[in-house]
């Protein structure tokens, strides 16, 4: 594997194994690698001839009072995950090189609507500068598919609609999240977990399973439902952002009427803040039970 810093060697590796007839992957990051992000190099591996990651920490999309000087910058460890992924090259620019010009001028990329409320209501600004850096890369590797993590699902659902609206020539490919033994889903900011909150963490998920199970068992008073979780939550030691049911295609508030479903969270624990979701499909769900009839 081969790390480049600089646009102009990204373009000619990148057009080498285009010259050799190779199909390109890209799995764009922001480092402190874990196994999750391991698994989407390892699935785009099975799917191109090249595949691409980038590590780059985008100010762009950090607020005020967030973690941007404090996130883990641990390219030594990361490459090495990377090489054992499948990874052939890895993009690792500074922010100079990625923002030439500096960001106040910079053209920014922005997808109304799906940014719109969940994580764009507690950070605003934040999927403009994803939409952004993600544009910015994708021009840059010019991939023919792209993998992304469903964790980030409201992220994965921006930069869908980007990729479309834009008329970009990108596959993009969601690859499920991957969890700890316990159901934590893996995430760099768990290493910002004391021991006691790691304990508790786990309990993100069981509610949100416990929302799913509720709803495959006929419950429909949404605000009933996810309001007993709030509490739920609150009652060890979470401070919940958001909790919602939506609708998994348009991310719009869903209805009793709607079949595939997405619940998602985020809280804070401590300082740290936690994402999760699980999505939901009754119509498969339906036929996953006849099945086993």
């Amino acid at each position: 594997m081969n790390t480049v810093k600089t646009v102009r060697e990204l373009r000619a590796a990148v057009a080498r194994a285009r010259n050799e007839g190779k199909r390109i992957g890209f799995v764009p990051t922001m480092g402190n690698l874990h196994s999750g992000h391991a698994a989407l190099v390892t699935k785009a591996a099975q799917r191109v001839d090249f595949v691409v990651a980038s590590i780059f920490v985008n100010p762009l999309q950090f607020g005020a009072g967030e973690d941007l000087d404090k996130y883990p910058r641990t390219l030594a460890a990361d490459q090495e995950t990377l090489l054992q992924a499948g990874c052939h090259l890895l993009f690792a620019p500074t922010v100079e090189e990625m923002y030439p010009d500096g960001m106040t001028g910079q053209t920014r990329v922005s997808v109304p609507q799906l940014s719109e409320g969940l994580c764009g209501a507690s950070r605003p600004g934040h999927f403009e500068g994803v939409a952004t850096v993600v544009n910015k890369l994708f021009n840059m590797v010019q991939p023919d598919l792209a993998i992304f993590g469903e964790k980030d699902f409201q992220q994965l659902a921006v930069i869908r609609a980007l990729v479309h609206d834009l008329n970009l020539p990108i596959q993009i490919i969601g690859e499920p999240t991957v969890r700890a033994a316990d159901g934590l889903a893996l995430s760099s900011r768990n290493g910002f977990l004391s021991e006691e909150q790691r304990a508790i963490a786990p309990e993100l998920y069981r509610s949100l399973s416990q929302i799913a199970k509720a709803i495959e068992q006929g419950e429909r008073d949404y605000p009933k439902l996810l309001s007993a979780q709030k509490q739920q939550l609150e009652g060890v030691g979470f401070r919940p952002d958001y909790l919602e049911i939506r609708q998994a295609i348009s991310l719009r508030p869903a209805t009793a009427d709607d079949r595939d479903l997405v619940i998602l969270v985020a809280a804070f624990l401590g300082t740290t803040r936690l994402i999760d979701n699980l999505h939901l499909n009754l119509d498969a769900a339906v036929q996953t039970a006849k099945s086993k009839d």
